[in-house]
């Protein structure tokens, strides 16, 4: 199992940006995080900062998002839907999308589900339940 570091993870989307904005070839993996670097430029500053990203610091406790959790779950999620695992979260991504005219929203719905079952699992020391990720996806779609 691939298990990045926090400065992995960080190194990546900040090499993605640079690679973006130079023209460069991208890896299959850093072709699909900037499409959704593209969709977020409110993250541009921090992410053309490799340096300082590395050293940032994003409190929820401040209400700072994390850009690099965000865009990750992005890339767990369209991975997610382009093999149907858990079993019924492409069917749901289609619904949503279809509810709120938009892709990006859709996966911010799910990033809403797939944070509360990884909250869940976290809180009671169980692994991530999927049939109940599923069922609040479907909840959505309704």
């Amino acid at each position: 199992m691939f298990n990045p570091s926090q400065q992995d993870v960080r190194r990546f989307f900040c090499e993605a940006f640079r690679k973006l904005h130079a023209n460069e070839i991208l890896t299959p993996l850093e072709a699909i995080a900037s499409d959704w670097i593209r969709q977020h430029p409110e993250y541009d500053d921090i992410l053309a900062d490799p340096d300082s990203a590395l050293e940032a610091n994003f409190s929820v406790d401040q209400g700072q998002t994390n850009p690099f959790l965000h865009l990750s779950m992005h890339l767990s999620i369209a991975e997610q839907i382009s093999v149907d695992q858990p079993k019924g979260v492409k069917k749901a991504f289609q619904l949503l999308a279809h509810k709120f005219n938009s892709e990006h929203e859709a996966h911010h719905q799910i990033m809403e589900c797939l944070g509360e079952m990884i909250w869940n699992a976290q809180r009671t020391g169980s692994p991530p339940d999927g049939q109940a990720y599923i069922e609040s996806l479907e909840k959505r779609c309704r």
